[in-house]
């Protein structure tokens, strides 16, 4: 099989790496700063960011279009559809791309777990913020199961929170 020299790139990794000119044949090579191999972006530095935000973007695409195609939202329709469609995206070589960064594992993060009604707690300049019960609340809702937050009444929710709380004391 003959290379396609056209197709052929040299990606210099490292901060020391002298960047030597290289040739196949009689045509020299060029020289770039990423290069996808195999579906995997990667870039000089071996920073992942890139292709995190592009297995994001990827996946992020596929759940418009379910979203947008699938008439019923229930759970026996919605979970053998992102196992086959958006799950392959996510998990493609992700050994070697794993997320290293807090920014790139939440956003890859946002698109594998969780539910939908997690609460954010917001930055403020004041620390009196903090002590609302607004803000104190939101790391104990985000962290009880999921089947007690998806309660469908008001009583029902009471009684799983209170099985919960038993449970964590």
């Amino acid at each position: 099989m003959r290379f396609n020299k056209a197709k052929c790139r040299v990606l210099h990794l490292g901060h020391s790496n002298p960047m030597q000119r290289y040739e196949l044949g009689e045509e020299w090579l060029g020289s770039c700063t990423s290069e996808k191999d195999l579906g995997v972006l990667v870039d000089s530095q071996l920073n992942m960011s890139q292709q995190c935000a592009q297995v994001a973007k990827k996946a992020n695409g596929i759940l418009a279009c379910m979203t947008n195609s699938v008439a019923s939202r229930t759970r026996e329709v919605i979970v053998p559809l992102y196992s086959a469609l958006v799950r392959p995206h996510l998990e493609y070589c992700v050994q070697f791309w794993a997320p290293h960064y807090k920014r790139d594992i939440e956003v890859t993060s946002n698109r594998t777990r969780g539910n939908g009604l997690k609460l954010c707690q917001g930055r403020f300049r004041l620390d009196i913020r903090k002590h609302l019960f607004t803000e104190r609340v939101v790391k104990h809702w985000n962290r009880l199961p999921r089947e007690v937050v998806e309660s469908p009444s008001l009583e029902e929710l009471k009684k799983h929170v209170e099985v919960a709380v038993q449970d964590t004391v």
